[in-house]
């Protein structure tokens, strides 16, 4: 076979690797959010427990203190507090991460503020088609560029309001601009930061290793506690996800 042969078929069988594993993306897409809809149907349909335990929090007080680490990965956390530890991994493309920040974010604010437990925000990218791939990097990358981590958790909270349907181009640059602004950033290297997309390269390389790790095995959000996945069922329900993150802490 000739080198010309070689480079065609070598290209083929990246394409199919690449399709084969947007395929499984889309597997473990749909996988998460079928189980969000059983989750909100049993929390309708199921009873007064249920709508106890489906009921979302509201925030108490200020949060616990958020620090940006050099992998790109966020932790919100009173000093001193090691343990448990809940590692959030998340698309901000992803409408079922977006349904978990709707149902459970304030639980884990407030338990992070009470120093009952350190969380991990780890943004990564599980799309591999346009428009959503584009979307997602833009944002994730954009989000990187915020150094101040009180402003990342806004402009991240901010991001999952402003999700954009998988199907359209969304996550434009001018918007992520201004709502980095009206997250209160002030750097003044921020805008250039997130229209030239600085960030990108870092970003994929930090998500591609959160991927090969296996540590998203049906796809995002996966909430994991101390290392252990947390059902669905639990992290879609602030009552039971507050009660096993007290759980782990005994």
């Amino acid at each position: 076979m000739g080198k010309a042969a070689r480079e065609v078929s070598a290209r083929e069988r990246i394409k199919t690797q690449r399709e084969q594993e947007a395929r499984q993306q889309q597997r473990r897409r749909l996988a998460t959010v079928v189980a969000v809809v059983v989750v909100v149907l049993t929390i309708v349909g199921g009873g007064w427990w249920y709508v106890q335990s489906g009921k979302s929090e509201t925030l108490t007080g200020a949060l616990a203190p958020i620090t940006i680490q050099q992998d790109g990965s966020v932790v919100m956390a009173k000093p001193g507090v090691t343990k448990p530890v809940l590692d959030i991994y998340e698309d901000f493309q992803c409408p079922a991460c977006q349904a978990f920040e709707q149902f459970s974010s304030a639980t884990v604010k407030n338990m992070a503020a009470a120093g009952q437990v350190k969380v991990v925000y780890h943004p990564i990218n599980i799309f591999g088609q346009e428009p959503a791939l584009g979307n997602t990097m833009r944002a994730s990358s954009a989000a990187r560029c915020v150094t101040n981590g009180e402003q990342w958790i806004a402009f991240h909270d901010r991001l999952f309001k402003e999700q954009p349907p998988e199907t359209k181009a969304g996550f434009s640059l001018d918007d992520l601009v201004k709502w980095g602004k009206e997250a209160g950033v002030t750097d003044p290297g921020f805008e250039s930061c997130v229209r030239g997309q600085k960030n990108a390269e870092a970003q994929a390389t930090y998500s591609k290793r959160i991927l090969d790790a296996k540590l998203v095995p049906e796809g995002t959000p996966t909430v994991r506690l101390d290392g252990k996945v947390v059902d669905n069922k639990v992290a879609f329900s602030p009552a039971s996800l507050r009660q096993t993150i007290l759980d782990a802490a005994k």
